[in-house]
């Protein structure tokens, strides 16, 4: 009965509970910091760095309910997910189409050059057409038209 009047009297003041659910790791605002060329892109032909150049630098907020920022990043309504990938999965499958297209081409290897390490890998999907995979919990990689961005948490 005494700690039931104590959370009361702790809400009625303000004070959180520290029964109250943190917020995902994912939760919060990522920075554009980086863009290579995709291992999957065509190794003859230069992807268009328009979209590149317009994205660098930008920010983007990961909130429970949107995401918001530049295009294609915002997303109004997202169904997030938190699921651990293999590397032949991350970027939707790009490494293992590449592996099956040329048998040198190792998921795992490739999933390093990018700096992932480990045979999980844990990845945002949003629901929205951007998936987030995470080197670390400060640190996500996009796959988007040939380019990998790099995001960090600020």
């Amino acid at each position: 009965m005494k700690s039931i009047v104590t959370v009361c009297i702790l809400a009625s003041l303000g004070v959180p509970s520290t029964a109250m659910a943190a917020d995902p790791f994912y939760v919060g605002s990522w920075a554009v910091t980086t863009a290579v060329v995709a291992p999957w892109a065509d190794q003859h032909r230069k992807p268009d760095g328009t979209e590149r150049a317009r994205l660098m630098s930008k920010t983007l907020v990961l909130k429970a309910k949107e995401i918001s920022g530049p295009r294609p990043f915002a997303c109004a309504k997202p169904q997030y997910k938190v699921t651990d990938y293999g590397p032949d999965m991350i970027f939707q499958g790009a490494f293992d189409e590449m592996q099956r297209a040329d048998k040198k081409a190792d998921p795992k290897a490739l999933a390093a050059s990018l700096g992932f390490s480990g045979a999980r890998i844990k990845t945002l999907e949003t629901g929205c057409e951007i998936d987030f995979h995470f080197v670390d919990d400060a640190t996500a990689e996009v796959g988007l038209n040939d380019y990998v961005y790099t995001l960090k948490k600020q």
